[in-house]
C-alpha cells in the first residue's frame, strides 16, 4: 500500500482525475469542468459583442490591401525567374518573359472586377498601388525582352522598313550625268 500513496503523491500538479466527484456529470452524460482561474464568461460575451463590428472592418480593410499589394510582392520573384530563365533565345526564357508580360496586363484589364467587392475611403489608393505592382511587372518583362534582344531598338531593327535611297546623280568615267 505504501507503494499506492507514493504514486499519488507523485502525480503531477496539472493531472485532472475525471472520476473524482469533483466534476458533475449533467442529464446527457456530458462531464462539466469547473472553470479555470481568472475566467469571466459574461466579460467575454461583451467582448465579443463589441469587437464583431471593428473586427470585420478591419479584415475587410486587410484583405483589401493584401490585394492592392499582390502585384508589388510579386516582383521579387519575377527578378528571381528572370535571373533563372537566362537570356538566349530559347523557348523556356521567351515563354516565361511572355508570362511576365500576360499576367500583368490581363490583371490591369481585370482591375475592376478585381476591387468590385472592396467599399471604403481608402479604394483610390489601393487601386493606385495595385496599377503600380502591375506597371513595375510589365516594365521588369520589357526590360528582360530588351536586355535578351527580341525589342526593335536598333536602327538596323527597321531596315526592312526602310525605303532605299534615291540617286540624285550618277557617275560614269569621269563625267556626271543628271
Amino acid at each position: 500500500m505504501s507503494s499506492g500513496a507514493s504514486k499519488s503523491q507523485k502525480r503531477s500538479k496539472w493531472a485532472l482525475d475525471l472520476t473524482s466527484t469533483r466534476f458533475k456529470s449533467d442529464n446527457a452524460g456530458s462531464v462539466s469542468l469547473p472553470s479555470p482561474p481568472g475566467y469571466n464568461p459574461s466579460a467575454v460575451q461583451v467582448h465579443a459583442e463589441s469587437s464583431k463590428e471593428t473586427d470585420s472592418s478591419h479584415l475587410i480593410l486587410k484583405k483589401s490591401w493584401d490585394l492592392a499589394l499582390g502585384p508589388l510582392k510579386q516582383v521579387p520573384m519575377n527578378l528571381f525567374l528572370m535571373y533563372m530563365a537566362g537570356s538566349s533565345i530559347s523557348i523556356f526564357p521567351i515563354m516565361m518573359v511572355g508570362m511576365l508580360i500576360i499576367r500583368p496586363v490581363k490583371s490591369l484589364f481585370t482591375m475592376q472586377q478585381a476591387f468590385k467587392v472592396i467599399e471604403g475611403n481608402q479604394v483610390i489608393g489601393q487601386k493606385f498601388v495595385y496599377l503600380i505592382g502591375n506597371i513595375l511587372n510589365v516594365a521588369l518583362a520589357l526590360y528582360k525582352c530588351q536586355s535578351m534582344g527580341l525589342l526593335p531598338t536598333h536602327s538596323s531593327d527597321w531596315l526592312a522598313f526602310v525605303e532605299p535611297q534615291v540617286r540624285l546623280e550618277y557617275l560614269g568615267g569621269g563625267v556626271s550625268f543628271l
